[in-house]
């Protein structure tokens, strides 16, 4: 008996990562990011302010008769040009109310002054009796 050599004929499957299950997983993430990013806002206050308009005698009559609480962009807070305390804006803006009772009241805030002093002086003003408190930033001082 001749003892001839066989040849084994394997058949070698190649191996493959199977893909599909990591696509899908990265297509849920972009799907979870995109609708994630959609609904983060912003946190601030938005404010539509009116173009100024031409002094006239109707609108400088009505300057005396409104007061001014100016805050600046170092945290001070003033009235009628004279700084006063955080504490104090209070009794002036009852001495106002008791002077003209319907005289409005306008916050003059620098746009950089601090958040927390603007709130502060227009919670002080509202304290005081102050009904109508109007919010008008500014950039100068």
């Amino acid at each position: 008996m001749g003892l001839r050599h066989r040849r084994q004929h394997v058949e070698h499957d190649e191996e493959a990562i199977d893909l599909a299950p990591m696509l899908d997983f990265v297509l849920n993430l972009l799907i979870f990011f995109i609708i994630t990013a959609v609904f983060v806002k912003e946190v601030g206050l938005s404010l539509n302010t009116p173009p100024p308009s031409p002094p006239n005698q109707k609108q400088q009559e009505e300057d005396n008769s409104t007061l001014f609480i100016a805050v600046h962009k170092n945290g001070d807070i003033s009235i009628d040009q004279r700084l006063v305390d955080p504490a104090a804006v209070r009794a002036n803006v009852e001495r106002f109310r008791g002077e003209k009772p319907d005289g409005p009241v306008i916050v003059v805030a620098n746009t950089k002054a601090p958040t927390g002093m603007v709130v502060k002086a227009m919670d002080q003003a509202r304290a005081g009796g102050a009904m109508n408190v109007m919010l008008q930033p500014t950039t100068s001082k």
